[in-house]
């Protein structure tokens, strides 16, 4: 077989997700198991966006409108762009393969910087492209260092802010400093999966520049997170219209489903679940932050909806530890980071909870 599949396609490593919580419950006997390894809400979905799904199943023997018509709207109306302005995508993974095949040709540098999300470096290795890795400056990017390595080869360069898995952000100031540098041949896709949770003032806001028409900006963004619509896959991009034209030639005519469409265009309303998901996550930030201290962790601060932990010896070991304790966290050794753990930010007796299993892991481990 190996004759016959494409070159690039033997360097690809099949993505390993979170643990889900039925096969742990299926192979270590356990009946309460709590997941905090995907960053998802454990508030769950918006009420309004359940309303609207039920209330749409009759209609589900209609193919889904392809276009995205009216979710395209509302977020346009929200972020003060034109409906051209906006792609939406089987969840924000999606549209990062997207851009790539729309843009990238065999050869061409794809750069990133390290420990980062697993997504760009397979729409790299997908097209044939050639991942270039530059060295973070501690557990942040170096956008410095980035601009820097940038070549007459580099098509489009990947920015998590914040980044998963590491919760650091680079702030407004480092991504004017950066963006003078890059020139027009070389995207920049910043994916903020993860913005709505961000405390820090200095976010930058990069629909702006898209705004003033910049054509080598893409902003990606998705339901997945504080919309807490995981399940049901939905992403979108901001770029400049011409840009979003040359992507969505790449885009299968059907690639969001119909309940897709109708929860989001319902969740986007329901500023409430939105404030009171943030609001959890932002107490139970410092929660944690406090437990970890008391137990003498080391942990990165956090503008995301999870926290890097440095548990000092094996991450799997650790995490295998917790499983027993029916707690899932999400070991950050493919990540090359052997001795961290990243947890997501839960309810706040899930928070209790792992805090108080890690203890008794710790202590059993010596």
């Amino acid at each position: 077989m190996e004759d016959l599949i494409r070159p690039c396609i033997a360097a690809i490593k099949p993505y390993e997700p979170g643990k889900p919580v039925e096969e742990v419950q299926r192979e270590l006997g356990l009946t309460d198991v709590i997941k905090l390894a995907s960053n998802e809400n454990p508030l769950g979905p918006s009420p309004l966006a359940l309303k609207a799904i039920a209330g749409a199943l009759p209609d589900l023997y209609y193919y889904p409108e392809g276009s995205c018509r009216k979710l395209r709207a509302a977020l346009a109306e929200r972020l003060q762009v034109s409906m051209d302005h906006l792609i939406v995508g089987n969840g924000s993974d999606e549209l990062i393969k997207l851009i790539a095949e729309a843009f990238l040709r065999e050869g061409e540098e794809v750069m990133m910087a390290e420990h980062n999300f697993s997504e760009y470096l397979f729409a790299a290795q997908l097209l044939g492209g050639r991942p270039v890795f530059v060295p973070r400056r501690g557990l942040h990017h170096d956008l410095r260092r980035m601009a820097e390595a940038i070549t007459d080869r580099t098509k489009l360069v990947f920015i998590c802010n914040p980044c998963n898995p590491t919760g650091t952000m680079v702030g407004a100031a480092e991504v004017e400093d950066f963006l003078a540098r890059v020139p027009d041949r070389t995207f920049v896709v910043f994916d903020e999966a993860y913005r709505e949770y961000a405390s820090a003032p200095d976010f930058p806001d990069l629909v702006s520049h898209i705004r003033r028409g910049r054509k080598n900006v893409i902003v990606l963004r998705t339901f997945s997170k504080i919309y807490g619509l995981a399940g049901l896959r939905v992403g979108y991009g901001i770029a400049d219209p011409e840009v979003i034209g040359w992507i969505h030639r790449t885009r299968e005519p059907f690639n969001v489903n119909f309940l897709a469409q109708v929860a989001a265009v319902a969740a986007l309303d329901d500023e409430e679940h939105v404030e009171r998901s943030r609001a959890m996550v932002w107490e139970g930030r410092d929660y944690l932050y406090r437990g970890l201290a008391a137990l003498q962790l080391e942990y990165e601060p956090t503008q995301a909806n999870f926290i890097l932990v440095n548990v000092r010896q094996d991450a799997r070991r650790v995490f295998s530890e917790l499983l027993k304790e029916g707690v899932i966290v999400r070991p950050a050794d493919i990540f090359r980071l052997p001795t961290w753990v990243r947890v997501t930010i839960g309810t706040p007796d899930q928070n209790e909870r792992f805090l108080s299993a890690l203890e008794r892991v710790l202590a059993r481990l010596g």
